[in-house]
């Protein structure tokens, strides 16, 4: 099924980041966690669908996206940066692999953590963030989404990861087996991932060498 959204409101979060605010159709029901493919109504850009995270909570009136912006791609995500109040996108049906199941270890890279938005300030709200670690790995510290808000999160161990320049505190990467037996709060599940293809398949076989269980192992690749 597909639903018409209108914009309300666009904001800046990061350098590159935006956030994104539609009204919210009738029927648009979804799991913390999970995405919509976006088309925006422009002319050349209808068939242009692509995977984004609601960043709402599944009752709020509105919807909610935070996107990472990538210029140098001249793509929809270019599109979007450009977007103003009044303008429509097309949305599809909910889906995705990642949902809530429990507290656990959240490890993205860029805007892999865009999942992880719904489902941490959720557990927030419900004070469940107990035994909840997010490491998220990105290419410098101006690009960290969020951190202020995850800095602040009672309960909620957090280690950010830079791979292309030096952090005054941060760690470096990439996050591999080392990294992992370094840094993990925990070594059972579940481990919720979401980044680039070949980082949640370099790191799910990490955590199977460690001996966890591939069923406490949850991904969604590619973002």
């Amino acid at each position: 099924m597909s639903y018409s959204l209108t914009l309300q409101d666009i904001s800046t979060v990061t350098h590159d980041t935006r956030c994104l605010r539609f009204d919210r159709p009738e029927g648009f029901a979804f799991e913390p966690g999970q995405a919509a493919e976006i088309a925006l109504d422009r002319d050349g850009w209808r068939d242009e669908g692509r995977p984004f995270t609601m960043t709402s909570q599944p009752e709020d009136p509105f919807l909610e996206f935070v996107i990472k912006i990538y210029p140098d791609h001249d793509g929809v995500t270019e599109q979007i940066a450009t977007m103003t109040p009044g303008e429509k996108v097309q949305a599809g049906d909910p889906f995705g692999a990642i949902t809530d199941h429990g507290a656990g270890t959240f490890i993205a890279g860029g805007a892999g953590v865009t999942p992880f938005i719904c489902l941490l300030r959720r557990r927030a709200a419900q004070a469940q963030t107990d035994g909840c670690h997010l490491i998220f790995s990105n290419k410098s510290e101006a690009d960290i989404i969020l951190r202020d808000e995850w800095e602040r999160t009672d309960g909620l161990k957090t280690t950010f990861v830079v791979t292309d320049e030096d952090a005054d505190g941060l760690p470096g990467g990439p996050i591999d087996r080392d990294f992992l037996d370094r840094h993990l709060s925990s070594k059972s599940g579940p481990f919720y991932i979401c980044g680039p293809g070949g980082m949640v398949d370099d790191i799910r076989d990490h955590l199977k060498s460690m001996g966890v269980d591939g069923a406490e192992i949850i991904t969604e690749d590619g973002w």
